[in-house]
């Protein structure tokens, strides 16, 4: 059930950059300096390559199956961005993305927004954002 998760064939980097900085395009590179050997797919709507690989301006131009989407943009795009995941097929999402719950009221509804639509197409989400949370009692 995990399998695509922890072993993909496919990953589309949504908010792959030209950047170097960016968390995007080390995302990519990683891919690629670590020898990942399924397919990547950077997600740009601006660039037509990213790291020497063929950009896509959203992930429904992919060509192929895509099992594991990063999100490397800002929060205010999440949740459409989680509905093209849904409608390509995608079961797992990373968001990487600050500007969510930690954020206020605003941030919160986005983020409710974004786990419904993950909801609806029976994605598994991890993220956004790391949260440190402890219910243990210091002695």
């Amino acid at each position: 059930m995990l399998e695509k998760l922890f072993n993909p064939k496919s990953v589309a980097i949504i908010g792959a950059s030209t950047k170097e900085l960016s968390i995007g395009n080390v995302i990519t590179r990683n891919l690629l300096r670590y020898g990942y050997k399924g397919a990547i797919y950077p997600i740009n709507p601006k660039a037509p390559e990213i790291c020497g690989l063929k950009a896509y301006p959203g992930i429904l131009d992919v060509p192929g199956e895509v099992d594991l989407a990063h999100f490397s943009i800002p929060s205010k795009f999440a949740p459409m961005a989680m509905e093209e995941c849904g409608k390509k097929g995608v079961k797992f999402v990373i968001i990487n993305s600050a500007g969510f719950k930690e954020m206020g009221e605003e941030g919160l509804a986005l983020e409710k927004e974004v786990v419904a639509r993950a909801k609806n197409y029976g994605i598994r989400v991890f993220g956004p954002t790391a949260r440190a949370s402890s219910t243990a009692t210091p002695t």
